[in-house]
């Protein structure tokens, strides 16, 4: 089969925040690609559910890949999220030794960071810490200035709508169920079927996360193996914002299957705590429940970190799985594997945990590179980096530009959600979003509706009712996330659902 009866020169498996990177780093050249996302939009799995922290690289061991990336990537976060208007804040980190038996680990954690090439590092007294965040508490303390707080979530959708725009093609709804290679020679050719449909690709990257080894094992190549460990986490009100200057973390254990309970301030100002580590039963790969037994733990360690925590400051829980190599009775953490595979064309990325986040566009490079091996890598003139509008919500805009915006068009000044101050026009923005995205998470992903205190008390009808009498949704069309609609009908028969 000859290279102009492909479908696609490369199918990527998974729009998770890697996937996504891969996109809009390969459609910088010239090549037809296509993205395969078994959920109805980018970044509703693991991508969308941890702590939304641009990582030094002082946790990896020397020389490990995943050392490797996690420097590199956070090198290159600014620009990145400069150009697709993507929050972050370099806020820096503490490392915090409590007890003479932390000493050691954070010392090894200073030392691997010298190695890796982190930079700005210094070690802190107690009084050296206040100076940084007032009241903290501890022996030592590792101060990393490069690490930084992100939007985990914005970066992913960003990716996937810059990578659109650049003319790669999104399959939302399309679970792959199998995957084969034909052909001879150079010439061989991948057949990836999904939600009905076979597409060709001359390369396939496997970017699928949580299920990346069943995935792997569709292209008959054995040997990964994925546990899932939830990681549990609260959400704290608004009204702490600022309480926290900087990251604070403890020093991890050599076994740890992550890196401890904290407190994680985020860039739209609440505070998180978490997460918990719990490996799960592997045909629950995507439980994302929050169990109860965790959460009583979070808030007691919440209180023993921040004292004048309220019940009322608890405005939520969630939880996301890691994509673990090393199983329960292990524990700890394996090196990411990024690797073209005993099966030519096919390259697959497995267990890429944290520091994922930080690490996906040094990733998305590198698999670019093993691309190039297989597809000449020609740079298009018209590829577009920079993605319009503006970082944040319409309410952080100065005074005097918000006006002009409403002068301009009037919906910008009709708030939809009373928490987080979030106009009409921004909630239709969303609704209308590039990749055709239709659930309420798609919605409160990309405006912020329905995170604010209430949860989506006010502005969830606000936005059903503009779905339903703006757009035409029937009850059965509305989703939270997934595929189980929200809605099973109307109260009373043959009404309007008024």
């Amino acid at each position: 089969m000859s290279k102009t009866d492909l479908e696609y020169d490369v199918l990527i498996i998974g729009a998770g925040v890697i996937g996504c990177a891969i996109a809009r780093e390969l459609s910088r050249y010239k090549m037809k690609i296509g993205v395969l996302e078994k959920e109805p939009d980018v970044s509703l799995g693991t991508s969308s559910r941890n702590s939304a922290v641009v990582h030094s690289g002082i946790n990896y061991a020397p020389g490990s890949l995943r050392a490797v990336v996690n420097v590199k990537g956070n090198a290159m976060m600014d620009v990145l999220c400069a150009d697709l208007k993507v929050p972050l804040k370099r806020i820096g980190k503490l490392t915090v030794a409590l007890t003479e038996e932390d000493l050691p680990g954070l010392h090894k954690q200073k030392a691997q960071g010298e190695a890796n090439g982190v930079p700005g590092m210094e070690l802190l007294d107690n009084e050296g810490m206040r100076r940084i965040q007032p009241g903290i508490e501890g022996l030592l303390g590792l101060w990393t200035p490069s690490s930084a707080i992100i939007s985990c979530w914005g970066l992913t959708i960003a990716l996937a709508e810059n990578a659109l725009a650049n003319g790669v093609h999104f399959h939302l709804n399309c679970e792959v169920d199998g995957i084969e290679r034909d052909g001879d020679g150079n010439e061989k050719t991948f057949r990836v079927r999904g939600a009905g449909t076979t597409r060709e690709a001359r390369v396939v990257i496997n970017a699928a996360g949580l299920h990346c080894d069943e995935v792997s094992a569709m292209a008959g190549v054995t040997g990964a193996k994925i546990w899932a460990c939830r990681g549990e986490y609260y959400v704290l009100d608004k009204r702490l914002d600022g309480s926290l200057k900087t990251l604070i973390y403890p020093v991890p254990g050599p076994n740890d299957p992550g890196l401890g309970i904290h407190l994680t301030p985020t860039v739209d100002g609440n505070i998180l705590i978490g997460p918990s580590a719990t490996y799960i039963p592997e045909e629950n790969r995507e439980d994302y429940r929050a169990t109860s037994p965790v959460m009583v733990d979070l808030r007691r360690e919440g209180l023993r970190l921040l004292p004048g925590l309220a019940a009322s400051d608890f405005i939520r829980s969630f939880s996301g799985n890691r994509p673990k190599q090393t199983p329960p009775e292990k524990g700890g953490n394996a090196d990411f594997v990024i690797e073209e595979t005993a099966v030519p064309g096919f390259i697959h990325l497995i267990g890429i945990e944290s520091p994922g986040l930080t690490s996906s566009p040094a990733i998305a490079e590198r698999v670019r590179d093993m691309v190039g091996r297989h597809i000449p890598l020609e740079k298009r003139d018209d590829f577009v980096a920079e993605r319009p509008g503006f970082v944040g919500t319409f309410s952080d805009l100065p005074e005097e530009r918000r006006m002009d915006m409403i002068l301009d068009e009037p919906e910008y000044g009709e708030i939809i959600c009373r928490c987080e101050r979030i106009t009409k026009k921004e909630v239709r923005d969303a609704i209308e979003n590039p990749l055709g995205a239709r659930t309420l998470a798609s919605v409160k992903y990309r405006s912020r509706a329905l995170m604010g205190r209430c949860q989506g008390g006010f502005c969830t009808p606000r936005i059903v009712r503009m779905l339903r009498d703006e757009y035409g949704y029937k009850p059965e069309d509305f989703f939270v996330r997934g595929r189980a609609p929200m809605f099973a009908g109307l109260v009373r028969e043959g009404g309007n659902g008024r």
